[in-house]
């Protein structure tokens, strides 16, 4: 059986279970709640692994892994690492509890929303979707662009069809079933991204001699001169911090704690079910995050090993970009491992798509449609809305992504494009979402200052690059200073601005001063001491 028939029958099993799924999940997507948030009623495994997959794609797979991996070496898992305790561990510890919390008692279904009933202003809102709205796209983009590089060595296809098959079978599955299909599928998709993530590193090991034959052939690499002028340091790409540790640790930064301000992640915790829900999640990410993440950018360190069928040119830029790197490193692979690679990635991109699709359509029709468009649109027509913006948002980003396959610019790579993504979003809104959670002196202007500073900042990197100073240059500095950034800006602005009225404030957090009886395996109750 050839390779081609191997990949098809496979992925035509695949998406027949996804669309069943996505057909049998109608019925509880009838309403806003329902689409968006499942009920709110998702146990700890379908959100630990929604947010997983939902973190790890085609752009870790593809893009970070390869450009990375060449660029770091070994050290590059640092990456994996501070995905799983920053972007993971630390991110459910510190938002998931009071995110459940305090959404469901503003009854707010969309980060937008809560701005504007946690700082009692509509314009904020506004905002809000707008920044979500235009910065989701190039993310959704860069999805295309990574799964196109593995079908286009799997199946020998045009580059257009890989985006017209993909768009269609997401766009399916996601608006027959909302996000309650989503998660069940982010369940098989995490299960599949596990068990192909582990095999293609001991495929990929194997053919080096093993992990001790990898590591030495790997640390006989010349590395780039540390000091301007002095020979290649040899053995870098083998060393605990690499070639560049600074720059790494500017990667570390945006990739981790980027998810604590992107509304596609932080939105998995307003659907979780109850307390306990959200302990076992906190442990089930964190362990999903070290072996995937952990697994892509260890595996993207041993990329220089195959710097014989990459033809580098002379910038040091393997033929094709950085993300030609990981598609020929798994050439060599057996047809089942390839096959099953196939299915990983696109298990990875399809659960990270179809969230960022229900984001960015439920925000634009809850937030801006809603109540500024028309002016009280009903529970159905909100659904039908949100459907059609679906359709809308994959076609856009489907156009884009063909266009900037073509561009010589100069976030022509996947890792780019997801900088500036990353950045403007989480740039903007991490930091007011995370203070508003827990401090009362948070003000609106605060808010304004982030939603602004952050996405011009990161605009700014892209089309004056050239101006910038060296450390300024990259979109993954500019994206990881700007989330940074937001976390000074606020708590400086809000001391010299009007805070919200207190009544509001008051009532925003007077959720978490419910009282909540529990038994006494959960805490101990209080005694009478005689």
């Amino acid at each position: 059986m050839n390779q081609i028939l191997i990949n098809a029958l496979l992925l035509a099993a695949y998406f027949s279970v996804l669309i069943a799924i996505g057909c049998m999940c109608r019925k509880r997507a009838s309403d806003v709640n329902g689409f968006v948030l499942g009920g709110r009623s998702v146990g700890p495994w379908l959100t630990a692994f929604a947010y997983g997959t939902s973190y790890f794609s085609a752009v870790v797979f593809v893009g970070y892994a390869g450009q990375f991996g060449w660029r770091y070496g070994i050290s590059a898992t640092w990456a994996g690492i501070g995905n799983a305790l920053i972007g993971s561990l630390l991110a459910w510890a510190v938002l998931g509890r009071r995110t459940r919390i305090m959404t469901q008692h503003l009854d707010s279904a969309t980060m937008p929303d809560f701005f504007a009933k946690r700082f009692g202003s509509p314009s904020l809102k506004l905002m809000a979707s707008a920044i979500i709205f235009v910065f989701l796209i190039p993310y959704t983009a860069s999805l295309y662009n990574g799964l196109s590089r593995l079908f286009g060595m799997a199946f020998s296809i045009d580059y257009a069809w890989c985006i017209v098959i993909m768009s269609i079978l997401t766009a399916i599955y996601v608006i027959a079933g909302g996000y309650m299909a989503t998660a069940i599928n982010d369940f098989i998709q995490g299960i599949v991204m596990l068990v192909g993530i582990s095999a293609v590193i001991w495929a990929i090991l194997d053919s080096n001699g093993g992990l001790l034959a990898s590591l030495d052939g790997l640390a006989r690499i010349p590395g780039p001169s540390v000091v301007p002028g002095s020979a290649p340091m040899p053995g870098i790409f083998a060393s605990f911090l690499g070639p560049d540790p600074l720059n790494l640790m500017f990667v570390v930064i945006l990739t981790s704690l980027g998810t604590w301000g992107l509304p596609q992640m932080v939105q998995k915790f307003y659907a979780i079910k109850n307390e306990g829900s959200i302990k076992k999640g906190t442990m089930i990410s964190t362990i999903f995050a070290f072996v995937v993440a952990g697994g892509c950018y260890f595996l993207g360190g041993f990329g220089r090993l195959f710097s014989g069928v990459l033809d580098v040119g002379p910038n040091g830029i393997p033929a094709g970009g950085f993300d030609a790197i990981i598609p020929k490193m798994l050439e060599g692979l057996s047809p089942m491992l390839i096959a099953l690679v196939v299915v990983l990635v696109l298990s990875a991109s399809m659960s990270t798509l179809s969230s960022l699709v229900i984001t960015s359509s439920s925000t634009f029709t809850i937030d801006f449609i809603n109540g500024t468009v028309v002016r009280k649109m009903s529970d159905r027509s909100q659904v039908l809305c949100i459907r059609a913006l679906i359709v809308v948002f994959i076609a856009i980003s489907a156009t884009l992504a063909l266009v900037q396959y073509k561009s010589s610019s100069p976030i022509a790579f996947i890792a780019q494009m997801m900088g500036v993504s990353w950045g403007a979003m989480a740039g903007a809104f991490l930091a007011p979402f995370m203070y508003s959670l827990y401090s009362r002196k948070v003000s609106a202007a605060s808010c304004w200052a982030c939603f602004i500073l952050a996405p011009a900042f990161t605009l700014v990197g892209v089309f004056f690059r050239d101006a910038m100073p060296d450390i300024l240059k990259s979109p993954i500095n500019t994206g990881a200073l700007a989330m940074l950034g937001g976390l000074v800006v606020v708590p400086v602005v809000s001391m010299f601005t009007r805070k919200p009225p207190k009544e509001l404030v008051d009532g925003s957090f007077a959720c978490y001063q419910k009282t909540t009886v529990v038994t006494q395996s959960t805490a101990l109750g209080a005694e009478t001491v005689k």
